[in-house]
């Protein structure tokens, strides 16, 4: 027999068992961010694991697509697809089962997708979700709502101190677009942008796009940062008029944000258009201080805004989702909740009473070490408890067993 098939705890690259207490933890987070979507009017729904490829991947699911593992319906004989993303079927739902509901929808989903190769997040290829979806108005207050929203999810699950970095992934394409150069020519200024490599972009742009979009280009990328400053830097760039319009929606968007939070710390990247595949307008990621790039911090999830392809013709939409697991790791051990030993004869009520406080509580059985005697501290210890029950009192468990 080999070693994959004698090692029956070996999983495919990218997939894990998530054991306790980390999936009691995904499951509470999960529900906090639902609840503070719910309290804001998003209902929820629950689109399935699996679709056929043409309806996954129509509209901006395309862009997906090559994310997506395949799989033959036996029933159907049509091919199958597993989900990369869920925004994607949010639009689906939008425009088909719930096409004639009133608009503004809001509507909200947590689930799990799978991918064949790993985000930028991590080295997992299955990543839950937890997100909110604006349809069917497209305006700056539409856009900030999602940022106020998310901002109040990510602080109900213990991150107080997050910053949106804000870009329009549509800005850069359109300055290019005024050099009316083929796409393919454009390849080493792209990735210079990509690199935020500001000398390769002069020179490149000076060769592909001339010097008038290559002086907008560096100004643009030089201006990255506080929200405030950004958008000075953009007033001040002479834009052709398409560009402009961005720059100004984007501007208000931030006005509408900062009104209700002052206090939010915003960025604006205007040339950043990494990872937003299938969007047309304003986009945000959202980040948490430190464990990420040097002056990032760790992402949380994103999103902006894109497209509904209905019967009844395009449909404006704006979406943003947050990824519990990313989340769990910035919060640490804050959702970790304090496991209390109880040995038999423990007092009951106060027991009930811990749960009730958002303990947990795990109870002793006769016949189990521990369950009366001196040694309850190696039980507790054995079935990650910090306390232990004593008549109504918390006796905490030591570090090591004499200490």
């Amino acid at each position: 027999m080999s070693d994959i098939t004698s090692n029956k705890a070996l999983l495919p690259s990218g997939l894990r068992d998530l054991l306790p207490p980390e999936a009691e933890a995904e499951a509470v987070c999960v529900a906090t961010l639902m609840g503070v979507f719910s309290a804001h009017g998003y209902r929820r729904v629950k689109p399935p694991l699996i679709e056929f490829e043409e309806t996954l991947f129509a509209g901006a699911g395309g862009a997906v697509s090559d994310q997506s593992f395949r799989l033959m319906d036996p029933d159907s004989h049509r091919m199958m697809a597993v989900r990369p993303d869920i925004t994607p079927q949010i639009a689906r739902i939008a425009t088909t089962r719930l096409a004639e509901a009133a608009r503004p929808l809001r509507l909200c989903y947590a689930g799990e997708c799978v991918r064949v190769s790993p985000g930028s997040l991590s080295a997992d290829r299955q990543v839950s979700q937890a997100g909110i979806e604006l349809i069917g108005v497209d305006t700056p207050s539409a856009d900030a709502e999602l940022i106020l929203v998310a901002r109040e999810a990510l602080a109900a699950a213990g991150l107080t101190r997050v910053s949106f970095d804000l870009t329009m992934p549509s800005l850069v394409p359109v300055l290019l677009g005024q050099a009316g150069r083929e796409e393919g020519s454009l390849k080493p200024l792209l990735h210079a942008l990509d690199r935020k490599d500001a000398a390769e972009v002069k020179k490149q742009a000076d060769r592909i796009v001339g010097p008038a979009i290559a002086d907008i280009l560096g100004d643009l990328l030089l201006s990255a940062g506080p929200a405030d400053g950004a958008l000075a830097a953009l007033q001040r760039a002479a834009l052709p008029d398409e560009a402009q319009a961005l720059a100004e929606r984007l501007a208000a968007t931030v006005g509408e944000i900062q009104a209700s939070a002052p206090d939010l710390r915003l960025t604006v990247d205007p040339v950043e258009f990494r990872g937003f595949r299938y969007h047309t307008g304003i986009c945000m990621t959202v980040y948490a201080p430190g464990g990420g790039a040097p002056g990032v911090g760790q992402e949380l999830g994103g999103g902006g805004r894109y497209m509904c392809q209905g019967e009844a013709g395009p449909e404006s939409a704006s979406g943003l989702t947050l990824y519990p697991e990313a989340i769990l790791m910035a919060v640490a051990s804050k959702h970790r909740p304090v496991r209390v030993y109880v040995p038999v004869g423990a007092n009951a009520d106060r027991a009930a009473a811990l749960r009730r406080q958002g303990f947990v509580t795990v109870a002793a059985l006769d016949g189990v070490a521990g369950a009366h005697a001196s040694d309850h501290f190696v039980a507790a210890r054995q079935q990650g408890c910090v306390h232990v029950l004593a008549d109504s009192a918390l006796v905490a468990v030591p570090d090591a067993l004499g200490s």
